[in-house]
């Protein structure tokens, strides 16, 4: 996030940072963190998985209903996104 300034401007939006050793300011970080431990257990060297490894680990997490989205899964939101705009 070096150029986090230049983002916050381009986007008009404000650029936050958590405090270190504090989990609990980035909930969905923790969260998401967690649900890819499932797949690659704390110390995995991802450098043996390619492209479409990682890529099948994103498509069934977007593809999973979120409680925090109204059950809704993050791919079905940022279609939403799009196709509204």
């Amino acid at each position: 996030m070096a150029r986090h300034k230049q983002i916050s401007v381009a986007t008009e939006m404000a650029v936050y940072f958590c405090d270190p050793a504090s989990p609990w300011q980035r909930g969905s970080n923790e969260n998401t963190n967690g649900l890819l431990r499932q797949y690659f257990p704390k110390g995995t060297d991802l450098s043996v998985y390619g492209p479409e490894d990682l890529e099948h680990v994103a498509q069934e997490l977007n593809g999973r209903p979120r409680k925090t989205l109204g059950w809704d899964t993050p791919a079905e939101r940022l279609r939403d996104l799009i196709t509204t705009n």
